[in-house]
């Protein structure tokens, strides 16, 4: 699925990610990284396979798009240090031609020598025109950019012929910013609510489909 934001060329991926051709970046965001062994240590029973179903999906999402920079939008990581963490170090490792770079995230509270020692890259906010790219949305955006952001988790909620109701993550963009769906399983949704001349697409397993906002 494409979406062309300011003459620009964006690719949607169902696996929750954006890869722009015309600068061969891969965008993700909301990784969660670690939040799955925090929520075991806590005592709620997570399969463990989950934490290399992450993994296995952006290794997958770099062999498809094979991209100069991969991007995440905010909260790479979900907490404090945990195995986990050397684990997608090792990830970047093995993409060593890869710039890996973080636009940190209220989540990404480890230190920064942490992030250095792994050969990420940091940024507080990242301008590559006509983008802007933030973990939180902003909440104005000058005139000629487009602002595109982590953090909410966007669902759109469908209704079926009966009661029946599902809340779906998705893609959002509206007239001068948009949402990326969070990445990481686990991670929840928060409903949004589009307006007229939003463009909505929702994630449906390996597919995405666009929907009318109501």
């Amino acid at each position: 699925m494409e979406m062309e934001i300011l003459g620009e060329r964006l690719k949607l991926y169902p696996q929750k990610a954006v890869f722009w051709p015309g600068k061969d970046i891969l965008f993700v965001a909301d990784l969660h990284v670690g939040k799955i062994n925090h929520f075991r240590r806590s005592g709620i029973p997570l399969p463990v396979k989950a934490n290399d179903r992450n993994i296995e999906l952006l290794m997958d999402l770099i062999q498809a798009t094979h991209p100069k920079r991969v991007i995440c939008l905010g909260d790479l990581f979900h907490s404090h240090y945990n195995p986990e963490w050397e684990v997608f170090g090792e990830v970047v490792k093995h993409f060593n031609n890869i710039s890996f770079e973080l636009v940190m995230g209220n989540h990404d509270i480890m230190s920064e020598i942490q992030y250095s020692r792994k050969g990420i890259l940091l940024h507080d906010e990242l301008r590559i025109d006509p983008f802007i790219f933030t973990h939180h949305p902003m909440e104005e955006v000058e005139e000629g950019a487009y602002n595109l952001a982590g953090h909410i988790h966007p669902g759109v909620n469908l209704r079926g012929k009966g009661r029946q109701s599902l809340t779906l993550p998705c893609f959002y963009f509206g007239s001068c910013a948009g949402l990326l769906p969070a990445f990481g399983m686990f991670t929840g949704l928060a409903r949004i609510h589009p307006k007229k001349n939003d463009k909505v697409f929702i994630i449906l397993e390996d597919k995405i489909m666009e929907v009318s906002p109501t």
